[in-house]
């Protein structure tokens, strides 16, 4: 790069000024190391920036040119401190969030509603395209936080206790399986498993089916959990989906759900952030928000996104 701040400020200063003594006297320079500093940019671009009229300094067609920018850059970076300031003071900015499970978009509007009351001059985004890999989003600067299940191991990560919720089978009432105390991995292995995901991002595949060796009869990848839901009220076969999310469901007698394995299966829920020396306070707050609240009941007929 040629030219340097101070040599932008310093054309702008002379092109209002009209003046070199004037324009040193407003950038607290002399005369002289003003001149100076001028002919240095001349000679790095190579084509005078003024023509010197009766004293008076008359902007060359270059110098035109420069100054256009350079009242554009340094007004950028005029508002980027203001914003830092105020990012700093930990009252105004923009908070982008996403989560490993769709469904978790179900309650965090109501998140949303309270924290804005506090922090109304902080704009929170949802980036629902990192929902399927948060944490490459995350370490790529896109997310301020990732709300996760899975633990990825990566000094440049921290994780911040969220809550815990428990994975249910879930089935017709009159499905064979509603007779079980729980289910195991064997039990699918004649099943149609509706899942939100693919086999390869699938916990539930991942963590309980591969290491017992068990594949499911079919599998059925279906992006709306309301959708999983109607199929496995219909008999057409189970899914495993968080408790909280189908309790309006199993209170209703429509669905019936069981424990994953004898001691079912639990996942504890993180806020994953990058490990930085500051963390902006309305950050902080709205984790700690999360940890507060209590996850929601879905009552029956309400539409939830993919789980």
């Amino acid at each position: 790069m040629i030219l340097e701040t101070r040599h932008l400020k310093l054309i702008v200063a002379v092109s209002e000024e009209k003046s070199v003594t004037r324009a040193g006297e407003r950038l607290h320079l002399t005369q002289s190391a003003l001149s100076h500093q001028l002919r240095d940019i001349e000679e790095r671009l190579g084509t005078p920036l003024f023509s010197r009229l009766n004293k008076r300094m008359i902007l060359t067609q270059s110098g035109e040119r420069l100054l256009q920018s350079a009242r554009q850059v340094l007004d950028e970076l005029k508002r980027a401190e203001d914003d830092i300031a105020q990012i700093a003071a930990g009252d105004h900015g923009s908070l982008r969030i996403s989560t490993e499970c769709y469904t978790c978009y179900h309650w965090l509007p109501e998140m949303m509603k309270e924290f804005n009351r506090k922090f109304p001059k902080v704009e929170v985004k949802i980036l629902l395209e990192a929902t399927h890999r948060p944490i490459p989003a995350l370490l790529n600067g896109k997310l301020d936080f990732a709300i996760v299940s899975d633990f990825v191991r990566d000094k440049r990560l921290i994780y911040k206790p969220l809550f815990r919720d428990e994975v249910v089978v879930i089935m017709a009432p009159h499905h064979p399986l509603a007779a079980r105390a729980f289910i195991t991995a064997k039990d699918f292995a004649d099943q149609t498993l509706f899942s939100y995901s693919p086999p390869a991002e699938s916990t539930l595949y991942n963590k309980v089916l591969l290491p017992a060796g068990v594949k499911p009869a079919r599998f059925s990848e279906v992006q709306l959990t309301e959708a999983i839901i109607e199929m496995v009220k219909a008999g057409l076969g189970v899914s495993a989906l968080a408790r909280w999310a189908v309790a309006g469901q199993i209170e209703s007698g429509k669905l019936a759900a069981r424990p994953l394995t004898r001691k079912g299966f639990h996942r504890q829920w993180s806020a994953a952030l990058l490990k930085n020396d500051f963390t902006p306070a309305y950050v902080t707050e709205f984790i700690e928000l999360l940890t507060t609240r209590s996850l929601p009941v879905v009552k029956p007929g309400k539409m939830l996104s993919a789980a």
